[in-house]
C-alpha cells in the first residue's frame, strides 16, 4: 500500500473528476461529487489546507477506490 501525499481539496476534486466523478452541488465549502454508477462523496475545500489522512481514507472508502487506483489519476 503506497501512501497518498498530502493534497488540497481542490486537487482531490480534480483527481476524482479524472476518475469519472462530477460535482453535483456545492454547499459552502463542501463539494458533493457523484459517479454515474452511484458512488458519491463529499470533499471540503478550505483555501490551501490539505486533507487529513483520516478524511482522505473516508473519501476513498466512499468512492470505493484503493490508494493505488487514486494514485493512477493523480
Amino acid at each position: 500500500m503506497t501512501g497518498i501525499p498530502k493534497i488540497t481539496g481542490k486537487k482531490v476534486i480534480s483527481t476524482l473528476r479524472k476518475a469519472g466523478f462530477e460535482v453535483i452541488r456545492i454547499k459552502g465549502s463542501h463539494h458533493f461529487l457523484r459517479h454515474q454508477d452511484g458512488r458519491c462523496t463529499v470533499v471540503a475545500v478550505h483555501g490551501g489546507e490539505t486533507i487529513g489522512r483520516g478524511l482522505m481514507r473516508k473519501i476513498l472508502n466512499d468512492c470505493e477506490m484503493t490508494d493505488e487506483e487514486f494514485m493512477q489519476f493523480l
